[in-house]
């Protein structure tokens, strides 16, 4: 299990869009996006950097807590 922060997350729609690039980086993975913390867990088979990319790339710089 991974745990990201994820910065610029202000809204329903914010979470959203990070739980759809989540997803589309690793459809099978289980994810729980918190707004109030800014933080995703992430439990996945793929390397961290992957998810990360996928969540930089909708748009929110995020940084890489711990496994």
């Amino acid at each position: 299990m991974y745990e990201f922060d994820i910065r610029n997350m202000t809204c329903s729609h914010c979470k959203s869009a990070v739980e759809k690039a989540i997803k589309a980086a690793d459809p099978v993975a289980v994810t729980t996006v918190d707004l109030a913390s800014k933080k995703a867990t992430v439990e996945t088979l793929l390397d961290p950097a992957v998810i990360g990319l996928a969540i930089e790339q909708a748009g929110y710089p995020v940084s890489y807590i711990k496994r």
